[in-house]
């Protein structure tokens, strides 16, 4: 059995062609949807992700704004201007590109961004509102996965899910929107004991946890679905997952690949995550 490659990519052009519809209605309406990305320091790799993000949403016909300060400015400088962003009827969605340097606290930074337009999901409000099953905005790279569900029809209901990682971006929200969606849910991480156990119960398995190939074939219930989150760059220079993908897509029914799978899902539930910011934004 060779395992059904679920593409994120051919998924987010289709959502994103959605999206764009969606936003060409709401400029009509004068509600042209806005997002507002803030990046701090020089990390070459939040520099690209904050790229990709800007572009997707010109491509989608957003109004994007791309907000840089230097490594060394005051964590109150950033706090202002998310204040400012806060009250701007323009921005529906405000974005703070993650790490930020040490001596912030990203806590406070994140929690200053209005509950109405925190599109990552991470605001205490939002998080709480997931853990109730009324998610008003759900992290991008579990809703994404999510879409992936709903594309190939797979019905959690039931189904024994095992997630790999507990981390506040993806593990556990990913563990509340499998638990609301019907699976009997079990979250690993670096101090459970048989990991092994675990996973080859698992009807559903999701691996997050930034070790490249660290899922391999035998840890794998035949006919599991398998959703790789991780991307890691080898010493060569080559992407991975954290799902040693050759070996485990010919046990797995369906799995991601890395490059090509979650990733291009992740800006794409961004998009909308703001669409409906700004839709929710014209109904009040």
């Amino acid at each position: 059995m060779t395992a059904k490659i679920l593409d994120g990519n051919a998924l987010a052009q289709k959502l994103r062609a959605d999206f764009k519809t969606r936003a060409e209605a709401l400029a009509a309406q004068g509600e042209r949807p806005g997002l507002a990305v803030i990046l701090v320091g020089e990390d070459a790799a939040s520099q690209v992700y904050v790229r990709n993000k800007v572009k997707a949403c010109e491509a989608a016909g957003f109004h994007s704004e791309n907000i840089i300060f230097p490594a060394d400015v005051a964590p109150q400088a950033v706090l202002d201007k998310i204040a400012l962003l806060n009250a701007d009827p323009k921005i529906h969605g405000i974005l703070v590109q993650l790490p930020l340097p040490r001596n912030f606290d990203s806590d406070a930074v994140l929690e200053a961004i209005s509950p109405a337009k925190d599109v990552d999901g991470f605001h205490v409000e939002n998080v709480g509102a997931l853990m109730q099953g009324q998610p008003r905005f759900i992290p991008c790279t579990p809703y994404g996965v999510m879409k992936f569900f709903e594309e190939a029809g797979i019905d959690l209901k039931g189904k024994e899910a095992v997630v790999i990682g507990r981390s506040n971006i993806v593990g556990k929200p990913m563990a509340m929107l499998l638990l609301h969606a019907g699976a009997t849910v079990t979250v690993c991480h670096s101090q459970t004991k048989d990991l092994l156990f675990h996973t080859r119960r698992a009807d559903v398995l999701v691996a997050a946890i930034g070790r490249p190939r660290f899922v391999t074939a035998d840890m794998v219930k035949p006919g599991a679905v398998v959703i790789d989150v991780g991307i890691n760059r080898l010493p060569d220079g080559k992407l991975c997952g954290d799902v040693d993908f050759e070996q485990v897509k010919e046990v797995a029914s369906a799995i991601t690949p890395v490059p090509g799978g979650v990733g291009p899902m992740t800006i794409t539930m961004l998009l909308g995550n703001t669409i409906e910011a700004a839709e929710r934004a014209l109904n009040r």
